[in-house]
């Protein structure tokens, strides 16, 4: 018996593994979509989205992914695993995903082909569009100006192949390493941290996703979550899934302030002494939002 069993969960709510059923439309969300998804069907070539460490970035672009349909484009994904790949490989892997069968080793040529596969696709009245997540790992200026070139791929009054980044902030700087490439982003977008108010809403869709009828988490439980997570989402799921599991070890039913201090000082989260941050010296500020956990929940006893 595990912790979803004790709490009656059809599975983790907090689980930082993607699912596309826990995909949680914040409004910021919603912006960023509507803008690269304008940048896309504009032709406008290249758009940026970076936001820090946990922020939902992967997130966002396989929902993005998900949201461009095949009769209407031909889209992939490619995710930077690390940064020692060449331009010869980005070239590649990029032609293939965009219908390039057996794209010639021989850099010229294998450019030629992806230029007619671009031509097909917009004949066929398709957009190319490639999403490269974890794109700080380009980090050398060949690598962006093979991405430039990638962008003159183009017929009169319009580009054929549209690119996006999602990144770390430090992107900005390494796109720099090509300044003229740096000059064509269209149109760029930070994610940052949730608010108060939005981390709530997001800790309620969790749970409202795995069928809780009654949260878990105390009004103080919460404020604490908020505050050591600094709405970072990644670490709203870390500190929320440690304690829960907590609790059910307790053989409790309610995650109280104790435990979310408990927790966040076993994960190294916390800089100060858990005793030395009581809830009733928290500021009123920080309560605000906390209602939204109820929409739709009964509070627990």
């Amino acid at each position: 018996m595990g912790y979803t069993d004790h709490f009656n969960f059809e599975r983790e709510p907090f689980s930082n593994a993607p699912n596309d059923k826990f995909y949680f439309d914040s409004d910021q969300h919603n912006q960023a979509l509507l803008r690269l998804k304008y940048s896309v069907d504009s032709d406008k070539g290249l758009a940026v989205l970076v936001g820090g460490v946990g922020t939902g970035k992967t997130t966002l672009a396989r929902r993005m992914l998900d949201d461009l349909p095949y009769e209407k484009y031909e889209s992939s994904l490619l995710v930077m695993i690390h940064s020692a790949i060449t331009p010869e490989w980005i070239m590649s892997r990029i032609s293939m995903q965009l219908g390039v069968k057996n794209p010639d080793q021989n850099p010229l040529k294998m450019l030629k082909q992806l230029y007619e596969r671009l031509l097909e696709i917009e004949k066929e009245g398709r957009k190319a569009v490639v999403l490269i997540d974890e794109a700080q790992m380009l980090q050398t200026r060949e690598l962006m100006e093979e991405f430039r070139g990638l962008l003159n791929l183009e017929i009169p009054d319009k580009k054929l192949l549209n690119i996006i980044f999602f990144g770390l902030p430090e992107l900005d700087s390494i796109m720099k390493l090509d300044a003229p490439l740096a000059q064509r982003v269209a149109f760029k977008y930070t994610l940052k941290p949730f608010s108060a108010e939005a981390a709530m809403e997001y800790i309620n869709h969790r749970l409202q996703v795995v069928n809780c009828e009654v949260t878990p988490f105390s009004d103080e439980a919460l404020v604490l979550i908020y505050k050591f997570s600094e709405g970072v989402p990644r670490l709203i799921n870390t500190i929320c899934d440690n304690a829960l599991f907590e609790t059910y070890l307790r053989h409790e039913t309610e995650v109280t302030a104790e435990i979310i201090n408990n927790v966040v000082e076993d994960l190294g989260l916390s800089t100060l002494d858990p005793a030395l941050a009581p809830v009733d010296e928290l500021d009123d500020d920080e309560l605000d939002g906390l209602e939204i956990v109820y929409d739709g929940l009964e509070e627990g006893s």
